[in-house]
C-alpha cells in the first residue's frame, strides 16, 4: 500500500509485508534521505541503503552526478519499459546484472558500467523489477569501491499483489514516475 499523507508537506510511505518501509518529506534535506535509506537496511548489508522510487527521483534531480542503473534484461527494457529521466536531463544506464536467457550473473557488469562512464565517486541508484537483482548489484559495486550505492527497493514494477500481478502495489510505475515503453 502506497500513499501520501499531508502533514507539513507530503509524506511518502509504503507498506511491504505489513511493515512501513519508507517515510520521507519534501522538507527533508538530501542528506536526511541518504540517512533514512541507510536505516532501512542492516548495518552489514554491504551497500548504502534502500530508497523508494520517489526518493530515487529526488536524488537524481538534486544530485547532478547521481546515476540510475537499470539492472534488468534487454527483453524487460523493451517490453516492460524503462524509467524516463528526460525531465531531469539524464538517461538511465542500462546494464543487465544477469544475462538473458540463462540469468547467470553478468561477469562484465562493472566493466560495462565503467565503459558507460559510471565512476565510484558518483551516487549510484540500482533498479530492477522488484529490488532483488538491484540489491545484489549495489552490494557488488560497493565491494568494488563505489561509495554510495543504493537499491531502489520497490524496483520498476514492485511486489506481487494478491492476484500475482506486479505494478499495482509499488514500484517506479505504480508511483506515477515517468517511464517509456519500447
Amino acid at each position: 500500500m502506497i500513499g501520501t499523507y499531508p502533514v507539513e508537506g507530503p509524506l511518502t510511505w509504503c507498506v511491504v509485508s505489513g511493515l512501513v518501509c519508507g517515510i520521507t518529506s519534501d522538507a527533508m534535506g538530501l542528506e536526511d534521505v541518504h540517512e533514512a535509506a541507510a536505516r532501512r537496511v542492516e548495518a552489514d548489508a554491504g551497500y548504502a541503503g534502500d530508497v523508494t522510487p520517489d526518493e530515487a527521483w529526488r536524488i537524481l534531480g538534486e544530485d547532478p552526478g547521481a546515476v540510475l542503473i537499470d539492472t534488468r534484461t534487454q527483453p524487460e527494457w523493451a517490453f516492460v519499459g524503462t524509467p524516463d529521466l528526460t525531465a531531469l536531463d539524464k538517461q538511465p544506464v542500462l546494464v543487465p546484472w544477469q544475462t538473458f536467457p540463462t540469468m547467470g550473473v553478468n561477469a562484465n557488469f562493472s566493466a560495462e558500467l565503467a565503459n558507460r562512464g559510471v565512476t565510484p565517486e558518483q551516487t549510484t541508484l540500482f533498479i530492477c523489477r522488484s529490488g532483488n537483482r538491484s540489491a545484489a548489484a549495489a552490494i557488488a559495486m560497493t565491494a568494488k569501491g563505489f561509495a554510495r550505492c543504493y537499491n531502489v527497493a520497490e524496483g520498476f514494477e514492485g511486489p506481487l499483489d494478491a492476484d500475482k500481478h506486479r505494478g499495482r502495489l509499488g514500484g517506479w510505475k505504480a508511483r506515477g514516475l515517468p517511464w517509456v515503453q519500447g
